[in-house]
C-alpha cells in the first residue's frame, strides 16, 4: 500500500475519532442551563450571547472544550479559551456531554436579524471582497456566500449572528485578547487589518446575511 493511501486512511481514522458524532436528544435535557443566555433553541435574545443555533458541530464542539479549558482554575495564559461569563459554567460536563450539547445546538436553526442599511455596501465590500491591497481575503472562502460556514472544516456559520457579538469577537482577535483560531492564526491576521468602523459596517451586514 503506497504511502498517500497510508496517510489518507489514517487521517482519516483521526478525523473519525476526533469528531465522534454527538446525541441531539441527549443535548437537548443537557441544555437547559445554557437556555438562560443562548436561548433553548440556541438563538440568544440578548445581543451580547451568541446564537449557538446552527454554528456546526465540529466548531461548536472545539469552542466548548476550548472554553473549559481556558476557565479552568490555574489556567495558563494561551490554554483554551477565556470567556469571563462562561467561567465554572461547564465544570460539571463531562467530554460526551460536550459534544451531545455541540450535536443539540448544530442541529437548530439560527434566526436571521436585520442589517443596518446605512451600513450594507461597506459590509458586503469586506465580505466579499476583503481587502486585497492589504492581503485580507474574503470571508466567502471560509463562511460561504450566503454566511452558511463550513461545519466540516469547522468553519462556522455567520449569517444571522448578533452584531454585538460579532464586532467583540473580531476586536478580541486584533487586539490578541481572542487566540484559539489555531497556529495559524487565521482570524487574527484578517482582524488586524479592519478599522472600527469596517467592523462596525462587516458585523452589521453578517446580522442581516441569508
Amino acid at each position: 500500500m503506497n504511502k498517500v493511501l497510508v496517510s489518507l486512511l489514517l487521517t482519516l481514522g483521526i478525523t473519525g475519532m476526533a469528531h465522534a458524532a454527538g446525541d441531539p436528544e441527549a443535548g437537548q435535557s443537557k441544555a437547559a442551563v445554557c437556555g438562560a443566555c443562548h436561548g433553548a433553541d440556541g438563538n440568544s435574545p440578548a445581543p451580547n450571547f451568541p446564537k449557538l443555533a446552527g454554528l456546526g458541530e465540529r466548531y461548536l464542539l472545539k469552542q466548548l472544550q476550548d472554553i473549559k479549558a481556558g476557565s479552568a482554575p490555574g489556567a495558563p495564559e494561551g490554554v483554551g479559551r477565556k470567556v469571563l461569563e462562561m467561567t465554572g459554567m461547564l465544570d460539571p460536563f463531562s467530554d460526551e456531554d460536550l459534544a451531545d450539547l455541540a450535536a443539540y445546538f448544530a442541529s437548530q436553526k439560527m434566526t436571521i436579524g436585520m442589517a443596518d442599511p446605512a451600513l450594507v455596501a461597506r459590509g458586503e465590500e469586506l465580505y466579499r471582497g476583503g481587502k486585497l491591497d492589504l492581503g485580507m481575503p474574503a470571508c466567502t472562502g471560509c463562511h460561504a456566500p450566503d454566511g452558511v460556514g463550513n461545519p466540516q472544516a469547522a468553519f462556522p456559520h455567520l449569517g444571522g449572528q448578533h452584531a454585538q457579538y460579532i464586532a467583540k469577537q473580531l476586536t478580541d482577535f486584533r487586539e490578541g485578547d481572542r487566540t484559539n483560531d489555531g497556529d495559524a492564526a487565521i482570524m487574527r491576521s484578517i482582524a488586524a487589518k479592519l478599522s472600527n468602523r469596517d467592523i462596525e459596517a462587516l458585523a452589521s451586514y453578517i446580522q442581516g446575511l441569508h
